[in-house]
């Protein structure tokens, strides 16, 4: 049986979104909830291996990695201030609903 997608935010990402996610009964985690606050990127990328998440940030670093190797599980990136959280919540709700774990690895998704 395939997995459902499970998220990580990153440090930059507003909590409310995890809130949101939460409510809908999806597997989030952030960056403090799991202490990686101010570690690397690739500490980063390793902890969302590890755990097989799909990552969510505004970083644009984590783009650059991903152009550079094939191998990260998905990153859905979006600019600061462009959606709304709704919007932000809404699209990340139809990605879990639509979308498994094997499917997302070596993806990049804008929001």
């Amino acid at each position: 049986m395939s997995e459902r997608i499970s998220f990580h935010l990153d440090e930059n990402v507003d909590l409310v979104i995890a809130l949101g996610l939460r409510r809908y009964g999806i597997d989030v985690t952030t960056t403090n909830d799991v202490e990686l606050r101010t570690q690397s990127d690739e500490i980063q990328l390793r902890f969302i291996q590890g755990t097989q998440r799909v990552l969510f940030t505004q970083d644009t670093d984590f783009l650059i990695i991903a152009s550079s190797r094939f191998d990260h599980p998905d990153i859905t990136y979006y600019k600061k201030e462009t959606p709304s959280i709704g919007e932000i919540i809404q699209t990340l709700v139809l990605i879990y609903e639509v979308m498994i774990t094997e499917e997302m690895v070596g993806r990049v998704e804008f929001v």
